[in-house]
Order: structure tokens, then sequence, then C-alpha cells
């Protein structure tokens, strides 16, 4: 099994910047890949950011390209989600999500996901 936990959320105004984090401990060894989603009130749960974990190639949402950068550090079992620019739109709760198996369809699914962290509120005032 796998332990997700985050960190780094909190209130901020718009234009500025977060970094979240996320540190993954269990069975690590078979990590294919990790992501942050993110969830506001009364609504779905929507991809944000996801890297490969042997590639390093990093994937995004359309509305955070450019502001949002997904990270990680490989020795540590670490991944980062550095956010400038914020948006109040950006307000949610930021979850990171763990990745065993092989990509199936697109890291835009929350299916393709099986371990999910606790979440990091995430509040952007304007």
């Amino acid at each position: 099994q796998v332990q997700l936990v985050e960190s780094g959320g909190g209130l901020v105004q718009a234009g500025d910047s977060l970094r979240l984090s996320c540190v993954a401990s269990g069975r690590t060894f078979s990590t294919y890949a990790m992501g942050w989603f993110r969830q506001a009130p009364g609504k779905e749960r929507e991809f944000v950011a996801a890297i490969n974990w042997s590639t390093n190639i990093a994937y995004y949402y359309d509305s955070v390209k450019g502001r949002f950068t997904i990270s990680r550090d490989n020795t540590k079992n670490l991944v980062y989600l550095q956010m400038n620019s914020l948006k109040p739109e950006d307000t949610a709760v930021y979850y990171c999500a763990f990745k065993t198996r092989q990509l199936r369809r697109s890291y835009y699914l929350r299916d393709e996901y099986d371990y999910w962290g606790q979440g990091t509120q995430v509040t952007v005032s304007s």
C-alpha cells in the first residue's frame, strides 16, 4: 500500500504563489506516475498536472499551463506543485495522486490513479 501526505496549502491573494508538496511512502517502488487533482465545493475533482516517474515528462491541464509546474525528487519520493500567478478560480482542495500501473487512456482521468492523499486547501482571494 502507498500513503500520500500533502502540505503547503494556504490563503493567498491573486497573483501570489504557493508550493505544494506530497510525500509518498509504502510500496513506492511500483510508481508509474504521480499527479495533482483539485476539487472545489460542489464540483467534480479535476486534473491539474501529472509527471511520469521514469521519463520525468510532465502533463498539464490547459488552464494551468505556464503558471503551474510539477516536479519530483525521486530519491525522496517527493512531488511538488509550484503554483504561480494564482487566480481565485484556483481555489480548491488539492489532492496528490499515485499511479501504479501503465497508462490506459489519459493522465486526466481520476480512474487512472490508485492512491490519494487527504488533500490540502488552497484559497485565493481577489
